[in-house]
């Protein structure tokens, strides 16, 4: 080890040369930034992160900052994505795909894929002739100088800039989205979880437009009730009182046996009696019943046994009211 070497002058000059490259970046910033703010900020979906090795990284920590500020995201690792996890993808999302030199070939090839799902595409890169850049809708320069790295080879200012950028894009959206205090603290559950599941189911069940079929409804006119209620769950009810429930794996269950009979009463397939909750329970009791029989739906009842709503998983978690994609 060479004791003689200045570290703390080195350090200070790691330093200088990633905020030589944060200031070019930030200067850099032009209509294109603003252009990205306002297509994530109008994102239906959820905006998908992804990237590469050491972009990858840093895409994680996008992903995770968004979801925790409101806007909802998810990192999707590219190899994962073109062996199936493509599969998750929804016209109405947004991808984020990061890559400093623009030609990571295993990001690259599922770009032409979520274009064709219909899904714009951002680009966080240091190249803007790049092969991911000319493929994007909108492409965010993160150029540097050069890395921190004596060789310029391991990925240092580079990595800090596009850390940058997700934080510059964060805090665009939380102004545009006006996220609150409040909010952020819904999103931080250490503490606000335990108040919100110390509440009566009653306030955080569905309980508009609930997807509810009579007895005697053929099933083709139940699932598209259901459909319709996008819970994958549906309530059978005669004059107001719960007789039973449908769900999505019922009906995956019943055409995996060459059962599914669409002219049949929904009442003649639905599971009678079922579980449901009070109206007198707690949220975390929901929580404790979903968790003892893997359900992520359960309907509740008055003290009549009277459908009064239907409470969702996420709705529990506060993630606020979970709609099935349709």
């Amino acid at each position: 080890m060479d004791g003689s070497r200045d570290w703390a002058a080195l350090g200070r000059e790691v330093i200088a040369i990633e905020v030589e490259g944060l200031l070019g970046v930030a200067g850099r910033l032009d209509g294109a930034f603003s252009q990205a703010v306002e297509l994530l900020a109008a994102c239906r979906g959820r905006v998908v992160v992804t990237g590469l090795g050491k972009s990858g990284l840093v895409g994680r920590k996008i992903a995770a900052t968004f979801s925790s500020t409101g806007t909802p995201a998810y990192f999707l690792h590219p190899v994962e994505g073109a062996h199936g996890d493509l599969g998750l993808i929804r016209p109405e999302d947004v991808a984020l795909a990061i890559s400093n030199s623009g030609e990571t070939d295993e990001l690259n090839a599922i770009i032409p894929p979520l274009k064709t799902l219909g899904v714009c595409v951002v680009a966080m890169t240091g190249r803007a002739d790049s092969s991911l850049a000319q493929m994007a809708d909108v492409v965010l320069d993160a150029r540097v100088p050069r890395e921190a790295c004596p060789h310029n080879l391991a990925p240092t200012a580079s990595t800090t800039a596009q850390l940058a950028l997700g934080d510059a894009l964060a805090v665009c959206l939380i102004e545009l989205k006006q996220f609150r205090q409040e909010d952020f603290q819904r999103c931080h559950p250490g503490g606000a979880l335990g108040r919100r599941l110390a509440q009566p189911v009653t306030a955080v069940m569905h309980d508009q437009k609930l997807p509810i079929a009579t007895p005697r409804a053929a099933l083709s006119q139940a699932l598209a009730v259901m459909n319709e209620g996008r819970l994958g769950f549906l309530a059978v009810c005669d004059e107001g009182r719960l007789l039973g429930v449908l769900t999505d794996g019922d009906v995956r269950r019943m055409a995996a046996a060459g059962r599914l009979d669409l002219s049949a009463p929904v009442g003649d397939v639905m599971t009678r009696g079922g579980l449901r909750l009070s109206s007198r329970q707690t949220a975390a009791e929901a929580m404790d019943l979903m968790e003892a029989r893997q359900v992520t739906v359960l309907p509740v009842v008055d003290g009549q046994g009277r459908l009064a709503g239907m409470v969702h998983l996420h709705d529990l978690l506060g993630k606020g009211r979970f709609k099935f994609a349709p």
